[in-house]
């Protein structure tokens, strides 16, 4: 038998198709889209949110929209773990639908539901009109509805028992920090990680005229943290290079350098540069090496803003041999990064236990191999921005048992702003998100980094 005519079905879909879009629409559409490519694909939401050579619908959208898809995302992934149990409440069974197109909707809904200003109505109506539109979701549009609905009436009972810090935090990365600092230090990091970082500035002189010029605070060793945050560019001081965006903590290891005035140094995985320009600030000879020419290049733009220099090289440092000795060096070791999960909430769902392994055998590999190029009596600052062990206490205790000739030169307090709580039994510095929360009703915390002081004798 032929196959009837299926005219309705063209014409429902031609009216779909000619039907405009409803405000707020493409944005949550493709908020949808990069979280999917976050989650599943395991694709950094940097790369997805730059607006060079990111997701091609968050380029198209105009700026507002832009900030609206940022805001839904940082949402879902700060409370992915919330979201996924509350999820379950709901559903009776688990959605088919193999590619997870469902749920990444279902996800931006309730992150506005629950966590953003955005009333009910737009965020269930915009996750309807979604379903209905996606080929892989449209036999889910009912179910959408009334999921959402439900959640809408019921919201109380079915989220008021939930435990955030444990549910939003993978479980090995939950077990990893309760073996290093405790149960309890574990529930403060994960909890630290529902808010926003706040926007600091490192800046070249006077940070408490800064701060009062720019409506902020000074924190931890000098940096200006906001109250507000805006776009960079557009703040005083942006144009004259006066300052430039690195939170507190990042700021702490090249300080263990000490006077590297007139100073022969190497900032060794150098971008995004920060550090680079802390070094160069403080009057150092720096050569800046990094793998990647693209961030090197970004290093380069920064450095010219702020009317810096330092000598940069592209190259593997692996391969990359210095033409003689460094007084001083900082290697900020490749890593897991589990310690800026306030500023990048995609990586407690991107990195796996496995990673942390293979990161090990870099920075061990890398440490070992810049170590030569010291010369006699200088120093070695070795960090991550990491709060697993193996990438930080783990690498300098075998580092310090396999190679002879370096011991370790304990952090004082009054080099890190007073920042005493910050610093190991053993002399290492070691902040967590979890520090410096209370700020003068500004928001708090530090990035997770480790860093440890060694000198060649």
């Amino acid at each position: 038998m032929a196959k009837p005519p299926r005219p309705k079905q063209k014409q429902g879909a031609q009216k779909s198709a000619d039907r405009p879009e409803k405000p707020g629409f493409a944005a949550r559409k493709v908020a949808a889209d990069i979280l999917g490519n976050v989650v599943h694909k395991h694709r950094p939401l940097d790369g997805e949110l730059d607006t060079v050579s990111g997701h091609s619908g968050f380029r198209a959208l105009a700026a507002n929209d832009r900030s609206l898809v940022r805001a839904i995302i940082g949402a879902a992934l700060r409370h992915r773990g919330e979201i996924s149990e509350i999820l379950t409440r709901l559903l009776d069974r688990d959605i088919p639908e193999k590619t997870g197109r469902v749920l990444d909707i279902l996800h931006v809904a309730i992150a506005q539901m629950l966590y953003l200003d955005i009333p009910d109505r737009a965020s269930v109506s915009l996750a309807v009109d979604h379903a209905s539109t996606d080929k892989r979701a449209r036999p889910y549009k009912g179910l959408v509805n009334g999921v959402l609905r439900r959640l809408g009436r019921e919201r109380e009972d079915i989220t008021s028992d939930l435990d955030a810090d444990r549910l939003n935090t993978p479980d090995w990365l939950f077990e990893s920090w309760t073996e290093t600092y405790g149960e309890d230090q574990a529930r403060a990091i994960a909890s630290a990680h529902k808010r926003e970082a706040a926007l600091d500035l490192t800046v070249k002189q006077d940070p408490e005229a800064w701060a009062q010029r720019l409506g902020g605070a000074v924190v931890g060793a000098g940096t200006v943290r906001l109250s507000k945050k805006g776009a960079v560019d557009k703040l005083e001081g942006f144009e004259a290079g006066a300052w430039w965006v690195q939170d507190a903590a990042a700021s702490l290891p090249a300080r263990l350098l000490g006077d590297i005035s007139g100073k022969r140094v190497a900032d060794l995985c150098a971008a995004p540069g920060g550090k680079t320009a802390q070094l160069a600030a403080a009057g150092a000879n720096v050569i800046a090496v990094d793998i990647s020419k693209s961030r090197l290049k970004r290093v380069s733009e920064n450095l010219a803003r702020l009317n810096l220099t330092a000598e940069i090289v592209a190259s593997d440092l692996r391969e990359w041999e210095p033409a003689e000795p460094f007084d001083a060096i900082l290697l900020d070791a490749p890593c897991s990064a589990t310690g800026t999960i306030r500023r990048h909430p995609d990586v407690p769902w991107i990195k796996r236990p496995g990673d942390i392994e293979k990161l090990a055998e870099i920075q061990a590999e890398l440490l070992r191999r810049v170590s030569g190029w010291l010369k006699p009596g200088g120093l070695l600052v070795y960090c991550t921005c990491s709060l697993e062990r193996s990438e930080g206490e783990g690498q300098i205790g075998a580092f310090l048992s396999d190679v002879p000739g370096f011991e370790v030169v304990p952090v004082l307090p009054k080099e890190i702003g007073g920042l005493s709580q910050c610093i190991t039994p053993e002399g290492y510095l070691r902040t967590l998100p979890c520090h410096l929360t209370d700020t003068e009703n500004i928001a708090g915390g530090l990035d997770g980094f480790f860093a440890a002081r060694l000198k060649r004798f």
